[in-house]
């Protein structure tokens, strides 16, 4: 092959790889701007609720997208005056721990018993309970409302956390049965010639293996529930007995002119959220690090 061939081939080999490269970093550029897009998109209602939680009313209605200029704390004061929204918050988090804590309990259990044990209908009935997800939760409101009469629990917390329960466990049984299933069945095998029992295996093997589910488990009820309004709307009608989202809506009503009043009660109903997300977060990597040397 005579040189200037091979010059020409090097000149041609050369300006593919650098077309090459030029399109995997406008791809990447690409992929950037969409994401760097789509971020603003979901941050942009956090910054317009916090900085119009600072401002005063007449300062909002000058400058409605900007930082605010002069920040008071006037609308935190309006929303906390009186007793309502404490009461609200009290209510939401003591109904959200108990359906989540229950919820993690049975689900736990039952996927145990779904992933590892062995009786009749054992499928028939998992796939029973998994159509559920399926089934809207409106749907079923004037059914359980009907219940809840019949049994005198509307106006009670009882209510709402065993709907709650009812409405969780589809998934929540599904997500950690799909988990302990892929747990080794060497380090079972293992504990049961040990003479660990079952509740032994589920209670030191299962569960501190299932860190990283349970972490993802608690995090999405728990959002499920603090930020659920239509079945507390039903049940809970009476005001001492709201939840923090349903009082909100008739606070919204009340201050619908007072902007910054209105954002800084959603301010204060988002930060418990955020703190358990970065809370769950950290447990979450944790716990993936921790099965992983475990398995």
């Amino acid at each position: 092959m005579s040189e200037s061939a091979m010059t020409d081939r090097r000149a041609t080999t050369h300006g593919k790889t650098e077309w090459g490269t030029v399109r995997v970093l406008a791809f990447r550029a690409l992929s950037v701007a969409i994401l760097a897009f789509i971020s603003l998109l979901a941050l942009f209602p956090m910054f317009f609720m916090l900085v119009t939680a600072f401002k005063g009313q007449a300062e909002f209605v000058n400058n409605q997208l900007g930082l605010p200029l002069h920040p008071v704390l006037s609308g935190f004061e309006r929303a906390f005056k009186g007793r309502e929204i404490p009461l609200w918050f009290l209510n939401s988090t003591v109904v959200t721990a108990a359906a989540v804590f229950l919820v993690t309990a049975l689900s736990s259990l039952a996927a145990y018993a779904f992933a590892r044990m062995r009786f009749p209908a054992r499928d028939t009935l998992f796939n029973a309970i998994i159509s559920l997800m399926v089934v809207p939760p409106v749907v079923m409101i004037i059914p359980l409302f009907v219940l809840m009469v019949n049994i005198h629990l509307v106006n009670t917390r009882v209510s709402v956390i065993l709907v709650y329960v009812g409405l969780m466990l589809p998934f929540s049984i599904y997500l950690l049965t799909s988990f302990f299933q892929t747990v080794s069945t060497e380090i079972i095998d293992a504990a049961v010639v040990d003479g660990c029992s079952d509740f032994g295996i589920f209670w030191r093997i299962m569960l501190p293996l299932a860190g990283p589910a349970l972490s993802t488990l608690v995090i999405v009820n728990a959002l499920f529930v603090w930020n659920e309004l239509l079945v507390a709307l039903i049940l809970l009608q009476k005001n001492e007995l709201k939840t923090l989202m349903v009082g909100l809506t008739a606070f919204k009503s009340r201050y619908n002119m007072d902007v910054p009043v209105t954002m800084a009660g959603l301010a204060m109903a988002t930060i418990p959220l955020v703190v358990l997300y970065l809370v769950g977060q950290r447990q979450f990597i944790r716990g993936l690090v921790a099965g992983s040397l475990k398995g």
